[in-house]
C-alpha cells in the first residue's frame, strides 16, 4: 500500500476517533473523574458500603474511558509522525510499520465505536444475568454451568466486578439455573445481546455410548434497578419462603434455613436467592431480582405498544441465537449476525467480545430498519 494511502486511512482513523470522543464526550468523563475521585476520598466513604462501591465502580469506569480514548488519541498521533518518518527517508520498513500500525488502530477504534451505539434507556446500568438449564437433561445443566463460567471469565476479563446470588446445581452435575450481577457502568447495554437460547453440539461425557448430544440453556439479561425507578410493590403481593440452602457453601450457608424464595402473586414472577449467610442478606437480593425482573416486564410492555405501530424484525429474545459446536467440527456461530469463530475454547474462557460488538451493530441496524419502516 502507498504512502498516500496509508494517509487517507489516518485521516479516516482521525475522523471516527473524533466523533467517538464527542459522543463519549470526553470532556464530561474528565469532570465526572475529578467529582468521583473527591467522592471516593471522603473520611467517610465506607460508612456505607454499597454507595463505596458504587462510587469506586464508576471511577474505574471513568478513568478506563478516559485512558482508552487518550491511548487511542495518543497511538494515532505516533502513528502519524512515523508516516512523516516514512515519507521524510523514503523507508520501506517504516512504511510497513505504519501499515501494522494503522491496522491495530483500526481494530481499536471499532471496538471503541461500538459503545457509541449504546443509547438505550438502560444500557448505561449494570446487568442482572440469569441462566437456566433448558432441554437436554444433565448436558443442559453442564452447558448452563459452562455459560456462567463463560460471562465470568468475560467480566474478569474486563475487570468488572460480579456477585452471584443463586445457583442451583442439578443432581448429576452442572447447573438447573443462576442469577449473578455484573457491576459496571453499560454492563446491560452491552450483554443484552447474549440474551436468548444457547445450543451446545458435542459428543456428551454423561453418555457412556459416546453418542451426540445437543442441549440448549437460555440466558436472560436484565438491568439492575436504581433507587429513582420506582418500582414499589406492596408486601401483600410477594409471599416469602424460607428454606435450606443446596449444593457447594461454606459456613452457616447449607446449616440454617438462610434461603429466600420470592413469590410475586400478580405476575407469578419467582425469585430465589441462596449465597449469602443470612436470611436477610438473601431476601434483600432477591428484591433487586424481582424489582430487575418487574422493571424488564415494564420496558416489554411499552414496547409492546410501541410494536403495535409499526413492524418490529428485531424478532424474539427467546429464539436460538447461537450455536456451540464441539462435535464433528469446532464453531461458534451467532446465527442472527453470522459471525462465527472455529476457537469454542476461547469463547468458552470468555473471548466473547467479537460476538458482543456484532450483536450491538447487528441490533442497531435492526432498529434503524424498524424506525424507517
Amino acid at each position: 500500500m502507498t504512502a498516500d494511502e496509508f494517509s487517507d486511512q489516518l485521516n479516516d482513523l482521525d475522523a471516527t476517533l473524533r466523533n467517538i470522543e464527542a459522543v463519549l464526550d470526553i470532556d464530561r468523563l474528565r469532570q465526572d473523574k475529578v467529582r468521583l475521585e473527591e467522592q471516593a476520598s471522603a473520611p467517610d466513604l465506607w460508612d456505607d458500603q454499597a454507595r463505596a462501591q458504587e462510587v469506586t465502580s464508576k471511577l474505574s469506569y471513568v478513568n478506563g474511558e478516559i485512558a482508552k480514548l487518550e491511548g487511542l488519541r495518543g497511538q494515532l498521533d505516533d502513528t502519524r509522525v512515523l508516516m512523516e518518518l516514512a515519507e521524510a527517508e523514503d523507508d520501506g520498513g517504516v512504511l510497513d510499520e505504519v501499515g501494522a500500525e494503522i491496522t491495530r488502530l483500526t481494530k481499536a477504534i471499532d471496538e471503541m465505536e461500538v459503545r457509541t451505539l449504546l443509547s438505550g434507556e438502560y444500557d448505561s446500568r449494570e446487568a442482572l444475568v440469569a441462566i437456566r438449564a433448558q432441554a437436554g437433561g444433565v448436558d443442559a445443566a453442564d452447558f448452563a454451568e459452562m455459560l456462567m463460567r463463560m460471562y465470568l471469565r468475560w467480566a474478569e476479563r474486563h475487570g468488572y466486578p460480579t456477585e452471584v446470588y443463586e445457583t442451583s446445581y442439578a443432581e448429576e452435575a452442572g447447573l438447573k439455573s443462576a442469577t449473578f450481577t455484573v457491576k459496571a457502568p453499560y454492563a446491560f447495554g452491552t450483554l443484552s445481546v447474549e440474551s436468548g437460547t444457547h445450543r451446545l453440539v458435542r459428543i456428551s461425557p454423561f453418555d457412556n455410548q459416546g453418542r451426540r448430544q445437543t442441549s440448549f440453556a437460555g440466558v436472560e439479561v436484565l438491568p439492575v434497578t436504581e433507587q429513582t425507578d420506582h418500582i414499589e410493590i406492596p408486601e401483600n403481593e410477594i409471599r416469602v419462603d424460607v428454606y435450606r440452602s443446596s449444593g457447594p457453601g461454606g459456613q452457616s450457608v447449607n446449616t440454617t434455613d438462610s434461603a429466600v424464595r420470592l413469590t410475586h402473586i400478580p405476575t407469578g414472577i419467582v425469585v430465589t436467592c441462596q449465597n449469602e449467610k443470612s436470611q436477610l442478606q438473601n431476601k434483600a437480593s432477591a428484591m433487586r431480582v424481582l424489582q430487575s425482573r418487574l422493571l424488564e416486564r415494564k420496558r416489554q410492555e411499552e414496547q409492546a405498544e410501541l410494536d403495535k405501530y409499526r413492524d418490529n424484525g428485531g424478532g424474539s429474545w427467546g429464539e436460538q441465537m447461537r450455536s456451540y459446536v464441539l462435535h464433528p467440527y469446532q464453531m461458534v456461530k451467532d446465527l442472527r449476525t453470522e459471525y462465527e469463530t472455529g476457537n469454542p475454547t476461547g469463547v468458552f474462557d470468555g473471548d466473547l467480545d467479537g460476538f458482543i460488538e456484532a450483536g450491538i451493530r447487528w441490533r442497531k441496524q435492526q432498529q434503524m430498519a424498524a424506525d424507517n419502516a
